[in-house]
C-alpha cells in the first residue's frame, strides 16, 4: 500500500476519531503496450488505458495528498529514458470536496507515453514498463493496483537470439501461470503450463466448483451482523447520553419544544423532527467511509493488519481515555459551532436541523470518543466496514432522537430524570478505563502482525487485572481524577460496579495460570492467540498442533502421512479466525479430529515478511500486465484468490494429498455443529476412497 494513500486514509480516519473483503474481482481497465520506433536510436513506450463505462483513471499531475496519481517508470537492460512521461487523452478537472482540492482525471481512453533511447544502438535491449494506477466510478475506487510490461528491442540489423533478459525479466519468463480475469463474472482462472513450484500459485487440480463430494452441506459463508452492530451504536448513544456534555441539554432542549411554543402539537411535532435529524446527522458522519471504500476496494482490511495503523490507533484511544479522566477536553473548532448555532436562526425545518447540528458539535468532546471506539471495532473486526459503521451510528442516534422524541411527547417524564450531578463525571472517568483497555488491543494486533510477540497473552491479561484493578479503586472512591467531587459519596450504584470490577479480576486472573483447555472464552479474539504465551512457543503451534505455514510443504506430508489437507486461510490481525480456534477448535468433538486425521496448513494473508529473492515471482494477468509477489502475505492472499475466488478469513478448504477439493469451502465464523459437519464430511470421504 502507497504511502500517500495510507497518509489519505489516516488523515480521515483521524478527523472522525477525534470527530468486505469482496469475492468479486473487479478489472474495469485494460491497458496495452506497444513500442515505436522514432527513429534516431529513438523509441517511445505506449501505454493504452481502455476504462469500462463509468470508470475513470487518475491523471499523474494531481496535486499532493488527494487522490492517487498514476506513474508510469521506464528500465530495463540497455535503455535510457529521454523526457518526461506525456499524457495523451481528454483530461477532466474538477474540484473534489473529499480532498479538498483540484483532480485530474480520464475518462473512457488515455494514452501514458514515456521516450527512450537504447544506450548502445548496436546492440539489443529490453524495456520494462511499470505502472501504479487507481480506477474509481462514481461511487467506488479500486485498490491502487501497480503492473509490469516489458518487451525486447532489437535494432535493424541486430540478431534478435543476442538479447539478453535482464535478472528480473528472467524471473517473468520463468512464472508458470497465465492468469485472465473475468471482470464480468468476478474469476480468476489460470493456465498452468509447467511442473509444481513454490512460485506457482494456481494448481491446476483444484476446482472449488466441482467438489468430490458435498455430503448433503452447503456453502457456509461469513455474515456481517448488522443489527449487532446496530444494537451496539444504540447502547454506546445511550451510554453518550449520561455524560455532562450531554446529559444537561435534555431537560433544556425538550423544555424549548414544549414550553417555548404556544401551539403544543406543532412544538411536539418540531421535537419529534429535531429527533430524526439528529438520527440523520449522525448515519451522515458514516458517508465518509463509504467513499474511503472505494479509495481502495479492501483499504479497510490493510488498514486492519497495517502495523503503524494499529499504533496510532493505540495512541489515539490512549488520548480518548486521558480526556474521559479530565486531563483535556477533545473538541471541534468554536468557529463550526458557532456557524452552526448562527443558521439556527432560519427557523422551520431548516432551524430544527442546524439546532440537531449544534447539539451533535458541542457535545462532540464527550462522544467522539465512544464514536471512535464504535470505528475501531468495526475497522479491525469486520470485512465491510461502511456498512457496519452506518449501522453502528444509526443505532447511535436513533437512541438519541428515542429520548428527545419520547420526552418530547410525554413532558412529565422529565420530572423523574436523575439531577445532573458528579455522576455523570463518573461516566466519563468509568469509559476512560475502557478506552484504555481497548487500546491495548490495537497495540496487541500490532504486535502480532509484526511478529515481534512482546505481548504475551499473559502480559496482556496482567494489564487488564491493572486496568480493572484501578476502576475498582476509583469506584470505590481511593482514586480520584481532576472533576472529580474532593470528598465525593459513594453511592449503592458505584459499589456495585466496583464489586463487578472485582469480580473481572477475578475472572481474569485465572486466564495467568497455564492449562490445556482455552480459558477466557469471553474474551476469544480480543486476547493474543493461544500459542503467543510465555507458557508455549508460537512456534510450536495451538492446541497440541504443529500446523504448517507452507501449502508446498503440507502437499508433501500429507502423501507421506496419506491424510487429506485443511488449508485453513487465516491471519495475524483476524479476529474470528482466533474465535474459531478458541471456541470451535478446541471443543473435544472437533480437536481429535484436527490432531489426528488431518494435515493442518495455516496460510497468513497478512504475514508482512519478504520473501526469499528466489521465491519472489509475478502473475502474468494477461495482456501483458504482470503482478508481483513480494511477500509471504502476497503469496497466500493471491493463492486464495486464484484457486479459489475468495479472499475472506477464515476460509477453510479440505483437499486430497494430490489437490482435488473433497468438499464445499466454508468462510466465517461458524457454529461449531456446522464446523463439524464439514470437516466429517470431507474426512469420511477420504477415508472411504483412498
Amino acid at each position: 500500500m502507497r504511502f500517500s494513500s495510507i497518509y489519505k486514509i489516516s488523515f480521515l480516519l483521524f478527523f472522525f476519531l477525534t470527530l468486505s473483503f469482496s469475492a468479486q474481482i473487479k478489472n474495469p481497465v485494460k491497458f496495452k503496450f506497444t513500442v515505436n520506433e522514432l527513429g534516431n536510436n529513438q523509441y517511445e513506450a505506449v501505454l493504452n488505458a481502455t476504462l469500462e463505462s463509468g470508470w475513470h483513471i487518475n491523471s499523474k499531475d494531481i496535486p499532493d495528498d488527494t487522490a492517487i496519481p498514476t506513474e508510469l517508470k521506464l528500465s530495463g537492460s540497455n535503455i535510457t529514458t529521454v523526457g518526461k512521461v506525456i499524457e495523451s487523452g481528454k483530461k477532466i478537472q474538477e474540484f473534489s470536496d473529499a480532498f479538498g482540492g483540484e483532480i485530474a482525471y480520464y475518462a473512457n481512453n488515455v494514452a501514458f507515453k514515456q521516450k527512450f533511447k537504447l544506450k548502445d544502438g548496436t546492440k539489443p535491449g529490453e524495456v520494462v514498463a511499470e505502472i501504479t494506477y487507481q480506477t474509481c466510478d462514481d461511487r467506488v475506487c479500486l485498490a491502487p493496483n501497480t503492473l509490469e510490461f516489458n518487451q525486447k528491442i532489437t535494432p535493424k540489423g541486430v540478431s534478435e537470439d543476442a538479447v539478453a533478459p535482464t535478472e528480473e525479466v528472467k524471473d517473468s519468463v520463468k512464472t508458470t501461470e497465465t492468469v485472465v480475469e473475468n471482470p464480468t463474472k468476478g474469476e480468476i482462472t489460470v493456465t498452468k503450463t509447467s511442473k509444481l513450484d513454490p512460485k506457482q500459485l494456481k494448481i491446476a487440480s483444484i476446482d472449488f466448483k466441482k467438489p468430490l463430494t458435498d455430503c448433503g452441506t452447503k456453502t457456509i459463508e461469513a455474515s456481517e451482523n448488522y443489527w449487532t452492530y446496530l444494537f451496539l451504536g444504540f447502547i454506546g448513544g445511550l451510554i453518550a447520553l449520561l455524560t455532562p456534555c450531554v446529559f444537561p441539554m435534555i431537560p433544556l432542549t425538550v423544555s424549548f419544544f414544549t414550553k417555548g411554543n404556544k401551539n403544543k402539537a406543532k412544538g411536539k411535532r418540531d421535537a419529534l423532527i429535531y429527533g430524526f435529524f439528529i438520527l440523520i446527522i449522525f448515519v451522515l458522519l458514516s458517508l465518509p467511509f463509504h467513499l474511503i471504500d472505494g479509495i481502495a476496494g479492501n483499504v479497510f482490511n490493510e488498514i486492519s493488519t497495517s502495523v503503524w495503523l494499529n499504533v496510532v490507533f493505540f495512541i489515539i484511544f490512549i488520548f480518548f481515555a486521558g480526556s474521559f479522566f479530565g486531563y483535556y477536553d477533545i473538541t471541534l473548532p468554536s468557529s463550526i459551532a458557532n456557524k452552526s448555532s448562527k443558521a439556527e436562526e432560519a427557523g422551520g425545518i431548516i432551524g430544527i436541523f442546524f439546532m440537531a447540528l449544534t447539539l451533535v458539535i458541542v457535545s462532540f468532546s464527550c462522544t467522539g470518543p465512544i464514536l471512535g471506539s464504535l470505528l475501531g471495532s468495526a475497522v479491525t473486526g469486520s470485512t465491510n466496514v461502511p456498512m457496519l459503521l452506518t449501522f453502528a451510528l444509526a443505532g447511535f442516534g436513533f437512541a438519541w432522537a428515542i429520548v428527545f422524541g419520547l420526552l418530547a411527547l410525554f413532558p412529565q417524564a422529565l420530572q423523574s430524570l436523575p439531577k445532573s450531578g458528579g455522576w455523570m463525571n463518573t461516566v466519563k472517568v468509568v469509559l476512560g478505563f475502557v478506552e484504555l483497555a481497548l487500546a491495548l488491543k490495537f497495540l496487541s494486533k500490532a504486535d502480532l502482525v509484526s511478529k515481534t510477540f512482546l505481548i504475551k497473552r499473559e502480559l496482556f491479561i496482567a494489564i487488564w487485572i491493572v486496568i480493572a484493578i484501578g476502576l475498582a479503586l476509583y469506584l470505590f472512591g481511593l482514586i480520584r481524577f481532576p472533576h472529580d467531587d474532593k470528598k465525593p459519596k459513594i453511592s449503592w450504584s458505584r459499589k456495585i460496579l466496583g464489586a463487578l470490577g472485582i469480580g473481572f479480576v477475578i475472572y481474569l486472573i485465572q486466564g495467568l495460570v497455564p492449562a490445556e483447555r482455552p480459558k477466557l472464552q469471553l474474551l476469544s479474539g480480543i486476547l493474543p492467540p493461544l500459542n503467543v504465551s510465555y507458557f508455549h512457543n508460537e512456534k510450536d503451534g495451538i492446541l497440541g498442533m504443529k500446523p504448517e505455514h507452507d501449502f508446498f510443504n503440507a502437499i508433501e506430508l500429507a502423501k507421506k502421512e496419506n491424510k487429506p489437507i485443511l488449508i485453513d486461510f487465516t491471519g495475524y490481525g483476524c479476529e474470528n479466525c482466533r474465535k474459531m480456534e478458541e471456541f470451535v477448535w478446541s471443543e473435544p468433538d472437533i480437536l481429535p479430529i484436527l490432531q489426528n486425521d488431518i494435515v493442518l496448513a495455516s496460510l497468513y494473508v497478512d504475514d508482512k515478511e519478504e520473501l526469499p529473492e528466489h521465491q519472489k515471482t509475478k502473475i502474468d494477468l494477461g495482456e501483458g500486465q504482470v503482478k508481483k509477489v513480494k511477500t509471504i502475505g502476497d503469496r497466500w492472499s493471491l493463492f486464495q484468490q486464484v484457486n479459489f475466488n475468495n479472499n475472506s478469513q477464515p476460509h477453510y478448504v479440505l483437499i486430497t494429498p494430490d489437490g482435488k477439493v473433497i468438499n464445499t469451502p466454508v468462510s466465517g465464523y461458524m457454529p461449531k455443529e456446522d464446523f463439524k459437519k464439514f470437516l466429517e464430511c470431507g474426512v469420511n470421504y477420504f477415508k472411504n476412497n483412498k
